[in-house]
């Protein structure tokens, strides 16, 4: 299984899960777990994926959903969970 990590972060508004998820679903990346909280106005969602049977490459992927938050105004990053675990490493 290759782990991902997916965060999404910026102001809310409707239909930010249901387009991440829909692009996800689209291209046979399945969520594994998923947290979401809105505080003061501000979406922050943090997701585990397995991108193990994707159609596409980590970094079509990563970009692609790069250009999905530009076009409903989040910032979307897409990491690999080990360089994820490396970076907040305390």
């Amino acid at each position: 299984m290759k782990k991902t990590i997916i965060t999404v972060i910026g102001k809310d508004t409707v239909g930010i899960i249901a387009k991440v998820c829909t692009y996800l679903a689209d291209n046979n990346v399945n969520i594994l777990d998923i947290s979401q909280t809105i505080v003061q106005d501000y979406f922050n969602m943090m997701m585990i994926v397995d991108t193990n049977a994707a159609s596409k490459e980590f970094e079509i992927l990563s970009k692609e959903l790069k250009e999905v938050g530009e076009q409903i105004g989040v910032k979307i990053k897409m990491q690999h969970e080990d360089i994820f675990n490396c970076m907040h490493r305390i």
